[in-house]
């Protein structure tokens, strides 16, 4: 049964569970609500690189920062139509475009955006976008584009939340998440694990995602990959059953959402990422580059895919539920 009403103890309880009982109970429903075989495969492209005026300790992107990061302009619509190209032909079946703003301001690259939506839409995938905090009205104009999902992470809880970023809030996070809701998009929102975060925030996080009035139809656990001239650069690895802990719980406690494991992944052994797909992960990104940081080849998946016995998830297979 799909709750929204979880307590944080029930959560606590459930996080706390020995490993590998936890790692069985999350297959057991993940067996009941998915097809485990299947997995969405997602490719994400930075559509509009650093120069990002908020303070996120963990983003290369943070004009504030000096990680290497070269700023780019938006990119012109047809370089990006021809990425997602390379992406379809390559087994992608979603296709997220990452810009880094503050929020989206009505100017010519939204319009700019709004056409790379509907191609991409016309390309036959389902299109997602992260862009920072978004206006009902405008949430409103890319779902008219024929946007798919928007992704807008909680990053952590509540609580830990300052300690990472000041240049907004938690409500605005929720405010953004709710607008998207509103316009008929679907909702992609996680965290990220090793933030200096204790186990409890984790919990929280999980919290605040199993009980929104619906939950997001994506939900992507990040571990941190910590860059050289962020605040963040010398935190720790997030070690693997960290990973697979924050994975089966968010399973548990969401059975109908994708769980995407997301940055991170390219440290992973493929005994590791096994052992994800078995607490319930039934979501990737693909593709060399995960907006500044590497992520695993096309190729290799390809590899653990035919290994493991899974297959690429077909586009909209949930418009039917969503809309």
């Amino acid at each position: 049964m799909i709750r929204n009403d979880w307590t944080k103890e029930e959560i606590r309880e459930i996080y706390n569970t020995p490993l590998l009982e936890l790692i069985y109970r999350a297959a057991t429903i993940h067996r009941e609500y998915q097809d485990t075989a299947e997995v969405q495969v997602c490719t994400l492209l930075s559509i509009k690189t650093g120069g990002c005026p908020e303070d996120c300790a963990y983003c290369p992107q943070a004009a504030r920062y000096n990680t290497g990061v070269d700023v780019h302009a938006l990119m012109k619509t047809d370089e990006v139509l021809d990425y997602a190209r390379k992406a379809k032909e390559a087994g992608s079946t979603r296709f997220c475009m990452g810009a880094a703003w503050r929020e989206v301001r009505d100017n010519r690259d939204f319009d700019r955006v709004l056409d790379m939506v509907k191609g991409v839409n016309e390309l036959g995938m389902e299109v997602c976008c992260t862009m920072g905090m978004l206006t009902e009205e405008q949430a409103k104009k890319l779902h008219d584009a024929g946007l798919y999902a928007y992704n807008h992470n909680l990053d952590t809880s509540e609580e830990h939340y300052a300690d990472i970023i000041t240049t907004r809030t938690y409500d605005d996070r929720l405010k953004t998440l709710n607008n998207v809701r509103k316009a008929g998009i679907s909702v992609c929102s996680g965290g990220i694990i090793g933030l200096g975060e204790t186990h409890e925030d984790r919990i929280g996080m999980l919290h605040t995602l199993s009980t929104l009035p619906q939950h997001p139809e994506s939900v992507p656990i990040n571990a941190l990959v910590p860059v050289q001239g962020t605040p963040l650069q010398h935190n720790n690895k997030v070690d693997v059953w960290d990973m697979v802990r924050m994975i089966a719980t968010a399973r548990i406690l969401m059975p109908g959402t994708m769980v995407r494991l997301s940055a991170g992944r390219n440290d992973m052994s493929l005994a590791e990422q096994a052992l994800c797909f078995m607490a319930g992960a039934n979501s990737i990104f693909a593709g060399d580059k995960l907006l500044t940081t590497p992520n695993p080849s096309f190729d290799d998946d390809n590899m653990m895919f035919q290994l493991l016995g899974l297959k690429p998830r077909e586009a909209f297979k949930e418009a039917a539920h969503c809309h």
